[in-house]
């Protein structure tokens, strides 16, 4: 029996020991799994934490360490704490994704990096909180930077959308965050450039005029001039050498264009030649205005009436005068008292995303000067209104005198209801059909086409692309030195570059919207000492009763 007893105790002993050894082999298998299983998941609603596949593929190409580094640290306002949050997890998923990202914030202050950021063009942001009827300004520095092998670039983590309050900028900045490290990577990581022509030949802007938006060009592309008149007896080998780019930006011509030029530039569509047009159809200059005080709008005739006609658009020689408009400087007093003040022009309109598209997705207004209206005809490709004038706007027909009194006279809103909403930028993409399908041609071709494939985007505006001049230095893009305020020309027109050239998907990743939720900052005052009660007296409250039960219990039980 004894023996039994002690077979028994054995038996259970090398079970338990089994049990353990099991127990143990199977934690080393589970370790051994996680370690080379890495797997994150998204909780979130709007999938925020989830990388889009044109991210992943930037990152792929980052073979070799980036460094990432982040100037949002410190004692921060309450929204640029979540800015700094969100900027912190969506790296924390880069670097997951690929462990070449690395990153580190950086409290500017305390590590003496303001001149270097100030140096760089790296502008502060000037915050000011009110609490508890205590009001002070704080400086933070929404920036950062990407170094990778011997390449730097600068990135920007706030959006300042003009037409939005302080929580809508924090959140567009947040919905930005994915594209502008991405697009980041695509910089510093970018080995073959796609080829962008500037045209000339018809008396477009000068480079001075137009550097801003160069600048922001050479970061992607291979930038050249492309004169369309250089050999006019050999128009084959013009569109020989044009079809070399992939991209053409017409920036404000104002010499009219010839059949053989024009259908050098139908054909270039028609064998997938993407183009950007930025032209006007009625001639007012702000320089006359400014030197004269006036100036007569008059129709300007670039030949072009039948080339965009068939691809299913009209470019109408009228001005559109908009209540929702951007200032300029005018000059009040004499001698040494006169100052440059900033006065509302209405044919200056500031104009907001038409749809919700990747290239205005999350946009800054655009500014523009002397803008025309685009009418969309049935046939053509597929067309896409991106920008329009504000509902409080109406057409002006040509010739017409502007002058400087209309300053002097408030606008009447009456006369501008229901005239509202006029196209000002369309894309068209889609089939093409020639412009000469079925007409005679200005020169032989070998292998014409008369369908294609292609893109192309027309802006009614040839100044949407020109920046200011000031003491002989060309300004940033959007920059408006009276003001002093950053319009989204830039962004627009390099979205719109961007989208027309892209091949893998990187502009897509604008469209991917977050949602936010934020505190009321003036319930929170109000509400704060009741917050405070619930908060502290509450619980105090709750453990009281409890007491008071457990103690009547304690003495009933006890009692008996």
């Amino acid at each position: 029996m004894k023996n039994q007893t002690e077979n028994n105790n054995t038996k259970k002993e090398i079970h338990i020991s089994l049990k353990i050894l099991l127990v143990v082999v199977g934690l080393i298998i589970l370790n051994v799994i996680a370690s080379s299983v890495f797997t994150r998941f998204d909780l979130t609603q709007d999938k925020r934490y989830t990388l889009s596949e044109a991210s992943k593929n930037t990152l792929t190409t980052v073979t070799s360490p980036v460094t990432i580094t982040v100037f949002l640290k410190g004692d921060l306002p309450t929204e640029y704490k979540r800015l700094a949050d969100e900027t912190e997890q969506l790296l924390e998923e880069f670097s997951a994704y690929n462990d070449n990202v690395e990153y580190t914030f950086v409290d500017p202050v305390k590590e003496n990096a303001v001149d270097f950021l100030n140096n760089n063009e790296m502008k502060p942001r000037y915050v000011t909180e009110e609490a508890a009827n205590k009001v002070s300004q704080e400086v933070v520095y929404p920036w950062a930077i990407a170094q990778y092998e011997n390449k730097n670039v600068k990135i920007s983590l706030y959006k300042n959308n003009l037409a939005n309050s302080d929580h809508e900028k924090i959140a567009s900045s947040v919905q930005h965050l994915e594209y502008a490290f991405a697009d980041a990577f695509s910089k510093l990581t970018i080995v073959k450039r796609q080829r962008v022509a500037i045209l000339r030949g018809h008396d477009e802007l000068d480079d001075i005029y137009i550097y801003g938006f160069q600048k922001a060009l050479v970061e992607y592309y291979n930038l050249g001039s492309f004169d369309i008149t250089a050999f006019p007896d050999d128009p084959e080998k013009t569109l020989e050498n044009l079809e070399r780019f992939d991209l053409l930006v017409v920036p404000k011509p104002t010499k009219k264009f010839s059949d053989k030029e024009k259908y050098i530039l139908d054909q270039y569509t028609m064998r997938g030649g993407k183009s950007l047009w930025m032209i006007e159809t009625a001639q007012a200059e702000m320089d006359s205005i400014r030197q004269k005080g006036k100036t007569l709008a008059f129709p300007r005739d670039l030949g072009l009436q039948d080339f965009f006609f068939n691809y299913g658009i009209r470019i109408n020689p009228k001005l559109v005068n908009d209540m929702q408009c951007a200032a300029i400087g005018m000059e009040f007093g004499e001698g040494s008292n006169a100052q440059y003040l900033p006065v509302q022009w209405r044919y200056n309109p500031l104009v907001q995303a038409a749809t919700n598209h990747p290239i205005t997705t999350n946009t800054n207004l655009v500014r523009f000067e002397f803008a025309n209206q685009i009418d969309l005809l049935k046939k053509g490709p597929k067309k896409t209104v991106l920008l329009k004038s504000s509902p409080q706007s109406k057409l002006e027909g040509i010739p017409k005198e502007i002058s400087l009194s209309i300053i002097e006279n408030e606008p009447k809103p009456e006369t501008y209801q229901g005239k509202g909403d006029q196209n000002l930028a369309v894309l068209l993409e889609g089939t093409f059909e020639s412009v000469y399908a079925n007409r005679v041609k200005p020169f032989d071709l070998p292998n014409a086409k008369n369908k294609g494939e292609s893109k192309m985007l027309i802006i009614a505006d040839g100044d949407v692309v020109k920046n200011q001049v000031s003491r002989g230095k060309p300004q940033e893009l959007g920059y408006d030195i009276i003001t002093k305020r950053q319009y989204g020309n830039k962004e627009f027109l390099l979205n719109s570059v961007n989208y027309l050239l892209d091949n893998n998907g990187l502009i897509n990743i604008r469209s991917k919207e977050l949602k936010l939720a934020f505190l009321d900052s003036q319930k929170v005052t109000d509400e704060k000492s009741y917050w405070q009660w619930i908060n502290i007296g509450f619980p105090l409250a709750i453990l009281a009763i409890f007491g008071v039960v457990f103690t009547y219990i304690r003495k009933r039980k006890f009692a008996k």
